[in-house]
């Protein structure tokens, strides 16, 4: 999961780059999108790409030492949100990619939504699990 999420804000860094809206392999953002959007392209894009680097953090510390030193309460509500929020960009993908809504992601980027969600969901469950037979030991 943490080299999926790297994957997705090195992908962010790359077009805010170039300040571009969207992902690099994703359906294009047209211009009058982009002129309606409420934030600059860039620091948009940065703010992704910020919030990709968080999820790997997030998702390593949740099988190290340093995670396990977080309350679990705390670490299972960060990780719930992490993984709705997943949920909420990878289905999309997947709805587009093998239904069509128009947004033009294709079939491929539709498995790639099912793969980050089932990661994400089973990230959520090996901590909840683990860190539920640590507490009882």
């Amino acid at each position: 999961m943490a080299l999926l999420l790297l994957g997705y804000a090195a992908g962010k860094a790359a077009f805010a780059l170039q300040a571009r809206l969207g992902f690099p392999g994703g359906p294009p953002v047209s211009a009058a999108e982009t002129a309606d959007y409420f934030l600059d392209p860039a620091p948009a894009q940065w703010l992704a790409c910020a919030s990709g680097v968080l999820g790997a953090f997030i998702a390593v510390a949740s099988v190290t030492v340093l995670g396990r030193g977080v309350p679990r309460p705390v670490m299972l509500v960060v990780l719930a949100v992490m993984t709705l929020s997943v949920i909420g960009g990878g289905g999309i993908m997947m709805l587009d990619g093998f239904v069509g809504i128009g947004v033009g992601w294709q079939w491929y980027h539709g498995v790639a939504g099912l793969v980050a969600i089932t990661l994400s969901v089973e990230m959520f469950r090996s901590y909840a699990r683990t860190a539920r037979a640590v507490a009882h030991t």
